[in-house]
């Protein structure tokens, strides 16, 4: 199914090639780093601990980024240059022309700064790329890594994989895009085992030589097409994944993209496809039976025999569909990294989910409240809404360029009624007028700015609490980014919780 590739070609300059360990000669290395985020610290910090010459960049200049220069400095930075003067084009460093940039990975590649260091040449790596050539060090344990991408489910199936690592024995830590930057977790004084490494399809973007021990793309569907310049560049970032893979390449089953990524992947000679099914999986793969999950990949015997490995119901207290699906890929992953099956059912049952993740907030009278603010596109929406009928929706945000047909159409049945929140829903209500013309659409009054938020929330629990009726779920799954009328899909989904805990308060 998938095709090896022996070799791992690397378009570096002389001096980058051989920078591939924490021991290699990185001093005096000169390095612009693009952000002073968690990935962009961790990236000047450890590079100055390397010993290059580093110069920081960032558009913004607030006291949170003049006290994140402040420590820069200290500890030995050569510069750091903030607002949006300083990012317009490619700095020198002490004088001279960097050799290096690393990105922050929310900078498109069309940013000033980027498009620049392109056109003079100049390499551009994002932090995944500088931590996994800094990961291996004299004297200490070299950690594997399990890496996991998707337009949705990433951190779930992060939470869960590193779970499941932690039942069976082995030292580990979930880190990248799901919040602890890698680097930061390679400096750490614990020695780990296997890394579960999130990733964003921004990170694999600037990734070249990373080669996982196993690797799994859960899904794929459009988003972020701002970003990538469309949908099929989207995909291609996602597809990095795979490529040097060296144990297994997990795929979804069931979705024809994923399939084919693993077919077109360049990886390391005996690496092995396996996938994950909510069906009875064939040989290889990994599904349902009944209500068990099982195991035809990681047994001898994978004609004529499967390994149990959990229960439906130990993906957590509402199991869903694409909860089961995670859970496969997680245990797909600690199968690969040489956990035995035990440990999947152990995880799983230690693993806590968090929150904004089709979380039970109430209920009331007989309805069902749901925070899903972490659903910021429609892909995600699907799968909750998939969970419950019928539904009050509360929907609507920033779009991302992203199209609701068909979501709306897969669910127009199980709508009771959409109450609006968010300032660019022009899609949202095209697709609810061609396709749920019967629906009601209820609208929050329009307010931008991040401070908006919880006048807007307030008015849609109230607006969803006036049509629910017993049996119904309302369910706030926005389908859209969130940053239009609050500070984070986190300040949204808290806003949401709040809202409905006073409601509860009001009607007892």
């Amino acid at each position: 199914m998938i095709h090896a590739s022996n070799d791992n070609p690397v378009l570096d300059r002389p001096r980058l090639a051989g920078l591939t360990s924490w021991d290699a000669d990185w001093s005096g290395l000169r390095v612009v780093v693009a952000g002073i985020g968690l990935s962009g610290f961790a990236a000047a910090d450890t590079l100055v601990e390397l010993g290059a010459r580093v110069v920081v960049v960032d558009g913004a200049d607030t006291p949170e980024t003049r006290a994140k220069a402040d420590t820069l400095r200290i500890v030995g930075a050569a510069d750091v240059l903030l607002g949006h003067t300083g990012e317009q084009a490619v700095p020198d460093v002490e004088g001279a022309r960097p050799e290096l940039v690393v990105t922050s990975p929310g900078l498109r590649p069309e940013h000033p700064l980027l498009a620049a260091a392109a056109a003079e040449g100049i390499q551009i790596w994002g932090d995944v790329e500088l931590a996994w050539r800094v990961r291996e060090r004299a004297g200490r344990r070299t950690a594997e890594w399990v890496c996991i991408t998707g337009t949705n489910g990433k951190t779930t199936t992060v939470g869960m994989t590193a779970a499941m690592l932690r039942a069976g024995g082995l030292t580990t830590a979930a880190v990248g895009n799901v919040g602890t930057p890698i680097l930061d977790a390679l400096r750490e004084p614990v020695e780990h085992d296997v890394l579960a490494v999130e990733l964003s399809s921004f990170q694999l973007h600037w990734t070249s030589s990373m080669s996982p021990l196993a690797s799994v793309v859960l899904n794929v569907a459009e988003d972020h097409v701002d970003w990538h310049g469309g949908y099929d560049n989207y995909v291609a970032d996602k597809s990095r994944i795979y490529e040097n893979t060296r144990v297994a390449c997990v795929y979804n089953a069931q979705q024809a993209e994923t399939v084919r990524m693993v077919e077109e992947a360049d990886v390391v000679e005996g690496c092995r496809a396996v996938g994950f099914t909510l069906e009875t999986p064939d040989v290889s793969m990994l599904g349902v039976v009944e209500d068990l999950l099982v195991d035809r990949a990681f047994l001898e015997d994978r004609r004529g025999a499967a390994l149990e490995l959990a229960s439906i119901g130990d993906t957590g207290p509402l199991p869903t569909p694409h909860g089961v699906a995670n859970a496969l890929a997680a245990a797909a992953l600690a199968r690969a990294a040489g956990v035995p099956p035990e440990a999947v059912r152990e995880g799983l049952r230690s693993w806590e989910p968090g929150d904004h993740r089709i979380q039970a907030v109430a209920r009331t009278h007989g309805v069902l409240w749901i925070n899903d603010s972490k659903a910021t596109n429609p892909h995600a929406a699907d799968a909750a809404l998939a969970a419950f009928d019928p539904v009050v929706w509360i929907a609507g945000g920033l779009s991302k360029g992203v199209s609701y047909d068909r979501l709306v159409a897969r669910h127009a049945a199980r709508l009771r009624t959409v109450v609006l929140i968010g300032t660019d829903n022009d899609a949202l209500l095209a697709a609810l007028a061609a396709h749920a013309p019967q629906v009601p659409v209820l609208r929050t009054a329009e307010r931008s700015g991040a401070g908006a938020g919880d006048a807007v929330m307030g008015e849609a629990v109230r607006l969803a609490h006036e049509v629910a009726q017993e049996g119904d779920t309302v369910l706030m799954a926005p389908a859209s980014a969130s940053m239009d009328q609050f500070g984070s899909y986190a300040h949204r989904g808290d806003a949401f919780v709040r809202e409905v805990a006073d409601l509860v308060e009001r009607l007892t």
